[in-house]
């Protein structure tokens, strides 16, 4: 389908089809429907005419030409002109950095450095003197601490490590001896002066296995 000027102009094709149409109506009518040849004929020629102007139909308004518009876009006339002076950004400054720019300064007094004690300046600690101890057992053979009322098999054990085998040395010990083995009781700590242990061991000691036995019933260390 080539265009026109006023409208769309029917290829060889469109000739064809608009043709044939005519004829095939008239031979419908005259054979089919008894007209005759004259009535057949004018209703073949309406048909094709009117094919014909269904080919030759005003072009749709989609094939027009559509020209881009071109938009102008004025330029302003408050610009100032260009020079060959570079201009410095603004400088953007926060609402905290301003904040922080207007608050008042606080003069902070100057903080006393205190000096961390020398050797020569730190006070003396007095260290617990632990008391005697021994390497082994006198005699190749030691006391049976258990004896003792609270010292049970993981104490002897204990207090065997630490040096300690006989009763007598336990009878010997003095307050600052006691703190000093308590020292190193682990999770024992307090046994010591709780359960008695040196009061016990003197008895044992200076009266004998026998009263201590006895005094143990009614616990008068």
């Amino acid at each position: 389908m080539s265009k026109s000027g006023t409208g769309n102009v029917p290829t060889l094709g469109g000739w064809f089809v608009t043709v044939l149409l005519g004829v095939a109506v008239f031979y419908l009518l005259r054979n089919s429907f008894a007209f005759n040849d004259l009535s057949a004929a004018a209703f073949g020629l309406a048909a094709a005419l009117f094919m014909l102007l269904l080919l030759t139909g005003p072009g749709s308004p989609e094939e027009e030409d559509v020209r881009p518009v071109r938009k102008i876009v004025p330029v302003p006339e408050f610009l100032p002109p260009i020079t060959g002076q570079t201009v410095a950004p603004a400088r953007v400054v926060s609402s905290a950095a301003r904040a922080a720019a207007e608050a008042p300064k606080i003069e902070v007094p100057p903080v006393a450095v205190v000096e961390s004690p020398t050797a020569e300046t730190a006070p003396e600690v007095t260290m617990l003197e632990a008391p005697p101890r021994l390497g082994a057992p006198r005699g190749g053979k030691a006391d049976d601490l258990k004896t003792i009322e609270g010292v049970g098999p993981a104490l002897e054990k204990l207090l065997n490590s630490l040096g300690f085998y006989h009763i007598d040395q336990i009878a010997g010990w003095s307050e600052a001896d006691v703190a000093a083995v308590d020292a190193e009781m682990a999770k024992f700590k307090g046994r010591i002066a709780r359960d008695r242990w040196v009061a016990q061991a003197r008895i044992i000691v200076t009266e004998g296995l026998e009263a201590f036995q006895e005094r143990a019933k009614t616990n008068n260390y």
